[in-house]
């Protein structure tokens, strides 16, 4: 399949990033419009990595998402279910400890991190309830969640702008700079599907995270939810 279904089967959305990581952090830049560098940095702020620490980078991809926490001095662990993206992220840096492994699944011993961070990952699991506990399950206790992800302009006239781009115009700008453009067609309906900000926080809630709140960027384009484990 070129295109994976909302139902998001996981061997079909792993084959979908296989098919873009070539050219994923280039699309995604165009795609954004650059926006996604400034949202990389506030996940950085969020994430607040300390020399010592050590942090878990889910949904990875190509480790681009990681490199900030290491630049703080925190002992870093890429991970992503899809081998195209850990194959490029090893090949780009090959000193960073990739893990490939299933959100809902994840091989890691219980308390294992200070912090879990996932940026634009948690909706295309297939099971987002369970990739909630499982982030809190591998969270020392006290230590946080910072969650990047697509969400819903808070203004109406723009939400409406906005959707249309999402519908129209991201897929056409694909076709010409993506290796996998047919792939954007389901995150573009992706991102329409995702819960709204006080949704997203309330599954939160549900699976035992503790003082969650959230902040919209870009005026809600995008929203960063954070919480910690008690």
């Amino acid at each position: 399949m070129t295109r994976a279904s909302l139902d998001k089967q996981p061997t079909e959305v792993a084959a979908m990033f296989d098919a873009v990581a070539a050219k994923y952090d280039l699309t995604n830049d165009v795609l954004a419009l650059g926006l996604n560098r400034r949202w990389r940095t506030e996940v950085a702020r969020a994430v607040a990595a300390r020399p010592g620490e050590r942090v878990l980078d889910l949904a990875a991809g190509t480790g681009t998402s990681s490199l900030p926490f290491v630049e703080n001095g925190a002992y870093t662990v890429p991970c992503d279910f899809s081998q195209g993206m850990l194959r490029e992220g090893r090949r780009r840096t090959p000193w960073l400890p990739f893990v490939a492994g299933d959100a809902t699944r994840l091989p890691f011993r219980d308390a294992s991190f200070d912090a879990v961070t996932i940026s634009f990952g948690l909706r295309n699991v297939r099971d987002t309830d369970a990739a909630l506990r499982e982030m809190l399950r591998v969270t020392r206790p006290g230590g946080r969640l910072v969650l990047c992800e697509f969400s819903h302009p808070v203004w109406a006239p723009f939400r409406t702008a906005y959707s249309e781009y999402l519908m129209r115009a991201l897929p056409s700008v694909a076709r010409r700079v993506s290796s996998a453009p047919d792939a954007y067609v389901y995150l573009a309906e992706s991102i329409r599907a995702w819960p709204d900000q006080p949704a997203l926080a309330a599954r939160l809630q549900e699976a035992g995270w503790r003082k969650v709140a959230w902040r919209d960027l870009s005026g809600g384009i995008v929203a960063l939810h954070r919480g910690r484990r008690p």
